[in-house]
């Protein structure tokens, strides 16, 4: 008996052990024309054995690097792709910068720091107003969100001065429904549309039999 834990270790464990076989042999066939076409044989018997492969783009070139690498880099063919090398397949991207912002005020949030600073940056008086507006329904709602109840709009002002310095003021009220009101408007939408009897009942007799209209009249008959 031969176990998998003393025969080679496989490269690429998705294409089996009969690949590398094949790979292997390549690297043993002197003939450059015969181990050219035998290299295109395995290409085509790679994609075979993994067509979920052709839903990638370039698939053909990366089958061919896949090549390359069970082979160890050793394999002496004519690719039509570049030939890869150890050092570009085991180089590891540059690493992407996070961005990294602070926000002065976390429990709203950076993004309504920004908004601030483009409203504080317009000049015309009616589209300040609106940003200052809508700056105040989005406290008022972050608020409503977190605490789960509503806010006075005093608090919201006092917040917004302090944030902008008195820069920003907004005119409209917002309106922001509680979760209770919600809640509420929940429960009595239930109730209205729950199941209810004609009768008032539970929509059977005593007896816990339900009888109709045609089988009374028919019992009724019968006994006279």
């Amino acid at each position: 008996m031969e176990y998998n834990t003393t025969r080679e270790h496989l490269v690429m464990r998705e294409y089996g052990r009969h690949i590398q076989q094949m790979v292997d042999h390549l690297l043993t066939i002197e003939d450059k024309e015969r181990r050219q076409r035998n290299a295109y044989a395995v290409i085509e018997l790679m994609g075979f054995l993994n067509p979920h492969l052709k839903n990638v783009e370039d698939f053909r070139h990366k089958l061919w690097d896949h090549l390359f690498l069970i082979s160890d880099f050793k394999l002496e063919v004519e690719s039509p792709y570049p030939i890869p090398t150890r050092e570009t397949l085991k180089a590891r991207p540059t690493p992407m910068p996070y961005p990294k912002r602070y926000p002065r005020y976390s429990h709203l949030g950076k993004n309504l720091e920004v908004v601030i600073g483009k409203a504080l940056k317009e000049e015309n008086p009616e589209k300040k107003s609106g940003f200052a507006n809508a700056i105040a329904y989005y406290m008022k709602l972050a608020y409503n969100n977190w605490h789960k109840e509503l806010v006075h709009d005093d608090a919201i002002r006092n917040e917004l001065n302090n944030i902008t310095n008195g820069q920003l003021e907004f005119t409209a009220t917002p309106f922001v429904k509680a979760y209770r009101e919600r809640d509420d408007r929940f429960v009595k939408r239930g109730k209205q549309g729950g199941f209810q009897p004609r009768n008032g009942g539970s929509g059977r007799n005593q007896g816990g039999m339900n009888k109709s209209r045609p089988q009374q009249k028919f019992q009724k008959k019968r006994f006279k």
